[in-house]
């Protein structure tokens, strides 16, 4: 097996080179992808992704659980975060997406074939990740990355075990159609913690997305408010999602680092809720905007790449992170 590994690493890195070229162009992404050194969050959990752009790994006694694979370019420093914390890609059985975006998907094919993990996702992203983001509902074929097989479908509440720690798949759609925020309950020292994953509740370019009168997704309105009020009803000690930026990443682990005295800093119920407040608050003022504007002039519109194919980025939302 370990001489075939170099054959199989070389045919996977061809494949993906046209896909991955230039998936770093714009400034805003290679700073959410900087690297950084990764640690332990709570129990079994660390943090393995980049700066912006959150991988976590849940280490067990029978393998690894990797959540998300970060941009193409991500992948190789996930793949090095593991050996820094004393695992290795060789290690993860079992491969989680949050949803199918380019920056949270783009690493999956790399880090599966490099693994021989299982890949598992919601039903309704699944056919996107399958398609390497192809026929999106509101980018089109844009943000594409490279294509990865999903080898099981997971279903809303549906639990995930290995080794002792389970995930459970809470289905939270509407910044994609199979949005996933992920649950589980941590152990560290007889202390135990109820750590909340959330996949994403923004809305990146309002245009594109079409929240009233959407052909393509007709119960988009409906599924956002259906996740806050399953965000809402969550038991929520460890606040983490992602982006780093949407709980403070940078700013937590800094405080990890230097001794988090009585209060452990990734402990944080009430910015939970604040994200959540804040988040459904942006959410509904975009609502009431597009119903005006779709109700005084009713038009089919298209959405427009950007100059380099990607998705654009929408001054007018408050988190344009896709």
């Amino acid at each position: 097996m370990s001489g075939r590994r170099p054959v199989r690493s070389l045919a996977v890195a061809l494949l993906l080179l046209p896909l991955a070229a230039g998936a770093q162009e714009r400034p805003e992404w290679r700073e959410w992808n900087r690297p950084v050194e990764p640690f332990r969050i709570f129990g079994p959990l660390f943090y393995v992704g980049a700066s912006d752009i959150a991988a976590y790994a849940f280490v067990t006694p029978e393998g690894v659980i990797l959540l998300d694979g970060g941009f193409p370019e991500t992948a190789p420093q996930i793949e090095a975060n593991l050996k820094t914390i004393g695992s290795s890609i060789e290690a993860v059985k079992i491969l989680l997406n949050s949803h199918s975006h380019f920056d949270h998907a783009g690493g999956l094919a790399e880090l599966k074939a490099k693994s021989g993990a299982q890949l598992l996702a919601s039903a309704a992203d699944a056919p996107q990740l399958e398609a390497g983001g192809r026929g999106d509902f509101a980018w089109g074929d844009q943000g594409l990355f490279p294509p990865v097989r999903v080898d099981r479908r997971i279903a809303d509440r549906e639990s995930v075990t290995l080794g002792g720690v389970t995930l459970t798949a809470q289905l939270t759609p509407g910044h994609t159609k199979g949005c996933t925020t992920w649950t589980a309950t941590l152990e560290e020292g007889g202390a135990t913690r109820e750590a909340v994953f959330v996949c994403s509740t923004s809305v990146p370019d309002p245009e594109a997305y079409r929240l009233a009168g959407n052909p393509a997704y007709p119960r988009i309105a409906e599924d956002y408010q259906a996740t806050f009020e399953r965000l809402r009803s969550l038991p929520c000690d460890l606040f983490l999602a992602a982006h780093g930026s949407f709980f403070g990443l940078e700013e937590k682990a800094e405080r990890l680092r230097k001794g988090m005295g009585m209060t452990h800093p990734f402990v944080d119920p009430e910015g939970y809720r604040r994200y959540v407040e804040r988040s459904e608050a942006r959410f509904r003022e975009l609502l009431g905007a597009a119903r005006a504007s779709a109700s005084a002039a009713p038009t089919t519109t298209t959405n427009s790449p950007s100059s380099d194919g990607r998705p654009a980025s929408s001054t007018s939302s408050s988190d344009s992170r896709p």
